[in-house]
C-alpha cells in the first residue's frame, strides 16, 4: 500500500531505519570492527570504502577493551576522521561489555547479525574460509554498508525479566525431558502402570502410588500385592500429604494395585528402571519448585514494570505466559508496529511472487527462536478459554480455500497474540475482543 508521493509504509519504515543508523555511523566515523573472543580480539579500524586503515589483535578479556577502543581512536584521528564508530556481532555476553566500554568513550555502536557475516563470509571469496581476521574486516564492512542494527539499550529491570526468562525456558525444557523419560520407562518395565491413569505423571495421586510402590517393593512389584490394598492405599495417602495435595483419588490408588499383579514387561529390567523413575521424579518435583519460584519472581518484575493489567486483559493469557513473551522481546516498545515484533520472533509468512507466478508463503523461521516459543506455548493455553482465538483458529483450519493445518494455524494464532501484546503495551489499552477479532471497539473502551 502506497501514498500518493508512491512511498509506501514499509518505505518510510526503512528509511526511517537507515536515517538513525546513519546517524550512528556517520561518514566522518572511521569504523572499528572488532571480531570478540575468550582472551583474543581482533581490532581493525577501516573507512567507508571498507579499506582497512590499522589493524592489531589484543590479547586481553573484553573488560580489558578500553585500551583497544583508544587505540583505535588514535587511528582514526591520524587518518583524517573525526571520531569512530565500534562495530561488534551480538554473540555470547561480550557484546554487551563492548558498548558500555564505547558508550564511556563517547563513541558509537552498531551490532551485525553473524547470519549477515556469514552470507557475507561466502560471497567474499566465494570458500567456507573463517578467521578473525577476515572475520573483523567483514563485521566493518557491513556497518558501513548500514546492513547493522542498534542494539536494544541496557535497562536493569528489562534485563532482570530477561534472564528469568531464560531460567524459566530452560526449567520448562528440563521438566518436559524428565517427563518424556518417565513416561517411556515404565511402557518397558511396566506397562500396566501408565494405564492406571487417564494423564499419568499429572494427578498427585498417580505419582505418589508410584512412588510408594518403588520404596516397598524396589522392583518385586509381588511385595506390593502382599503388603494388601489397604496397607498400600493409606501409604499413598501420607505420601499424598507430604506432597501438599488434599485430595487422593482412590480411582487411581486401587488401578495402580491392580496394576503390580500384571506380569507384562521386562522384570530383567524392572528394578533399574523403576529406580530410575523414581529419582527422575524426584527431580521433576524439585524442578517444578524451581519453576514455580522462577515464575514468581518473573511475574513480581512484570507487575514493577506496571504491564500486569494489561497483559492479562488477553482472555486465557497467563501472567506467567506473558512475562516469558516480554522477556524475549525486550520491550514492545523498541518496535516500530507489531509486524515489527512478529518478524523478530520469525512468524512472519514470507512473500513469494514474481511476475504473474505466486509461490507458496511460509513462515522465515529466521529472528529469536525463544520467543517464536514462548509464543507457541501460550497460544495452546490461550485457545481453551480465548473465544476469539479458538473462532479463528477453527476458521483457519476449516476453511474451503487455503485451509492450514493444525501448526500452520497455531503459528498464525501466535503472530497475532505477539502483535495484540505490541498494541496494548504501546498504547495503554486493555486487550478488546471485539477490535481482536477485526470489528469495532467494544462499549468499555469506547467509554474510556
Amino acid at each position: 500500500m502506497s501514498n500518493g508521493s508512491g512511498v509506501s509504509r514499509g518505505d518510510r519504515n526503512r528509511n526511517a531505519r537507515l536515517a538513525r543508523l546513519r546517524e550512528a555511523v556517520p561518514v566522518m566515523n572511521a569504523i572499528v570492527g572488532i571480531d570478540l573472543a575468550d582472551a583474543k580480539q581482533m581490532v581493525v579500524v577501516t573507512d567507508h570504502e571498507w579499506r582497512v586503515l590499522a589493524r592489531r589483535t589484543f590479547r586481553r578479556r573484553a573488560w580489558e577493551l578500553g585500551a583497544a577502543l583508544d587505540w583505535a581512536a588514535a587511528r582514526a584521528a591520524a587518518a583524517g576522521f573525526t571520531g569512530v564508530s565500534v562495530a561488534v556481532e551480538p554473540t555470547g555476553h561480550r557484546w554487551r561489555v563492548a558498548g558500555q566500554l564505547a558508550a564511556e568513550r563517547g563513541m558509537a555502536f552498531v551490532c551485525v547479525q553473524p547470519l549477515m557475516s556469514a552470507w557475507a563470509r561466502r560471497a567474499e571469496d566465494l570458500t567456507f574460509d573463517k578467521t578473525d581476521d577476515k572475520d573483523a574486516v567483514l563485521i566493518a564492512r557491513l556497518a558501513a554498508q548500514l546492513r547493522c542494527y542498534l542494539p536494544e539499550p541496557a535497562d536493569e529491570t528489562w534485563g532482570r525479566l530477561r534472564h528469568l526468562g531464560i531460567r524459566r525456558a530452560r526449567l520448562v525444557a528440563g521438566s518436559v525431558s524428565q517427563v518424556q523419560q518417565m513416561r517411556d520407562l515404565p511402557e518397558c518395565v511396566w506397562p500396566a502402570v501408565p494405564g492406571a491413569a487417564r494423564q499419568p505423571f499429572k494427578p498427585t495421586t498417580w505419582r505418589a502410588a508410584l512412588t510408594v510402590a518403588w520404596e516397598r517393593a524396589e522392583g518385586d512389584l509381588g511385595r506390593v500385592t502382599v503388603l494388601g490394598r489397604r496397607r498400600f492405599g493409606a501409604a499413598v495417602r501420607r505420601q499424598v500429604a507430604r506432597w501438599d495435595a488434599v485430595h487422593p483419588w482412590q480411582k487411581i490408588i486401587d488401578a495402580v494395585f491392580g496394576a503390580c499383579a500384571d506380569p507384562a514387561g521386562v522384570p530383567a529390567l524392572r528394578r533399574g528402571a523403576l529406580e530410575r523413575v523414581a529419582l527422575l521424579l524426584a527431580g521433576w518435583r524439585d524442578t517444578q519448585a524451581r519453576l514455580a519460584g522462577t515464575g514468581t519472581r518473573m511475574i513480581a518484575v512484570l507487575a514493577e514494570l506496571g504491564l500486569t493489567g494489561l497483559v492479562t486483559s488477553v482472555t486465557g493469557l497467563s501472567t506467567a505466559g506473558a512475562a516469558s513473551i516480554l522477556a524475549e522481546t525486550g520491550g514492545p516498545s523498541r518496535f516500530t508496529s507489531g509486524r515489527a515484533l512478529v518478524k523478530h520472533a520469525g512468524l512472519a509468512p514470507g512473500e513469494k511472487n514474481s511476475g504473474t507466478c505466486t509461490g507458496r508463503s511460509r513462515t522465515t523461521g529466521h529472528g529469536r527462536p525463544a520467543l517464536r516459543l514462548a509464543a507457541w506455548r501460550a497460544v495452546w493455553g490461550a485457545l481453551k478459554s480465548n473465544p476469539v482465538y479458538a473462532a479463528r483458529f477453527t476458521h483457519l483450519t476449516s476453511r474451503e480455500h487455503n485451509q492450514l493445518s493444525t501448526g500452520q494455524a497455531h503459528a498464525a494464532l501466535a503472530a497475532a497474540l505477539l502483535r495484540h501484546l505490541h498494541a496494548v503495551i504501546t498504547t495503554g489499552q486493555r486487550w478488546d475482543p471485539a477490535i481482536a477479532a477485526g470489528g469495532r471497539p467494544g462499549p468499555a473502551l469506547i467509554a474510556a
